[in-house]
C-alpha cells in the first residue's frame, strides 16, 4: 500500500502505477444486495435458475455498475491518503466495460496516476482504474476515476 501524506507526495507518483488491490469474490449475496438497493432486479442477475437456463453466461452477472461501486472500496487497499479534511469522488471518465463479471469471480483493482493538478488548494486526481477479473484476459472495465481530496 502507498501511503501519501500531501500534494508534494501524491505528485510524485505521476505516471506510475500505484499498486493493486486484494482480490474480492462477487457472490450472489452481493448482486442480490445491489438489485434490491438500486431497484434492478434484471433475471440476468438475480434468477440464477433462468441464467442458467437462457443467459449467455449461464450464469448471472453482477451488475455493471456494482463493479463501478467497489471503486472506494478497492482504491482503500491502494492507497492511504492521509491529512485530509475532505475527499469527494468527483467522477468517472473515459470508461469501457470490456467483459462481465460472472457470479463467485473474484475481481481485483489496478490503479495507475493518470493526472494531479493542485486547484488553489483542491488536489484533483485522476486514477486510470482497471477492475481486472482472475483468470480471464479482459478487464472488466478501463476508466478514470476522477477524485478530490483537501490536504489539511
Amino acid at each position: 500500500m502507498v501511503v501519501i501524506n500531501n500534494f508534494e507526495e501524491f505528485h510524485s507518483h505521476l505516471g506510475k502505477e500505484l499498486g493493486v488491490s486484494e482480490w474480492h469474490k462477487i457472490d450472489q449475496k452481493q448482486i442480490n444486495a445491489f438489485a434490491d438497493a438500486t431497484l434492478d432486479h434484471q433475471w440476468i442477475h438475480v434468477d440464477t435458475e433462468r441464467a442458467e437456463r437462457e443467459g449467455p453466461f449461464k450464469s448471472t452477472i453482477a451488475h455493471g455498475y456494482l463493479t463501478l461501486s467497489l471503486i472506494p472500496y478497492l482504491w482503500k487497499q491502494i492507497a492511504d491518503v492521509r491529512n485530509l479534511k475532505m475527499e469527494i469522488n468527483y467522477g468517472i471518465e473515459s470508461l469501457k466495460f470490456g467483459q462481465a463479471v460472472l457470479v463467485d469471480n473474484e475481481v481485483q483493482l489496478q490503479a495507475k496516476l493518470k493526472s494531479i493538478v493542485n486547484l488553489r488548494g483542491t488536489t484533483k486526481v485522476i486514477i486510470e482504474a482497471t477492475l481486472v477479473i482472475k483468470d480471464q484476459p479482459k478487464p472488466a472495465y478501463v476508466g478514470d476515476v476522477v477524485f478530490l481530496y483537501h490536504f489539511i
